[in-house]
């Protein structure tokens, strides 16, 4: 069974940082465009950052110079190291892929999200 699974979130104090990870399991060719989004209380889910197959990456402009996106193509796994943490970073952080299951093409997954705090 194919799926996605973030872990690495927890509480940390502002100015911390922080690793996420993003690990697609089963039979899978292998993993296209990759997509960080997170949804703060009471707000509207936001993409945070997003790499391609070849590795070219994107950010939201908050979290430009403090957040970087890669890739591990050999663990089928994605990461998100967060440096400089602000209490407005806090938020469930969702992994979101393009997963070439088939050679007919890809198929889209959401993870069911990881918990970040940073506290003041």
């Amino acid at each position: 069974q194919v799926q996605l699974v973030e872990s690495g979130g927890g509480l940390v104090q502002a100015g911390g940082s922080l690793r996420l990870s993003c690990t697609a399991s089963g039979r899978i060719f292998s993993i296209n465009d990759v997509y960080w989004y997170r949804q703060a209380p009471g707000k509207q889910r936001e993409l945070v950052a997003a790499i391609t197959r070849g590795g070219n990456t994107n950010y939201v402009d908050s979290v430009k110079g403090r957040f970087t996106i890669s890739r591990d193509d050999a663990k089928n796994t994605v990461y998100l190291q967060m440096n400089s943490l602000k209490p407005e970073d806090t938020a469930v952080y969702y992994c979101n892929a393009d997963l070439l299951i088939t050679l007919s093409g890809s198929r889209n997954y959401w993870g069911k999200g990881t918990l970040v705090t940073v506290s003041s």
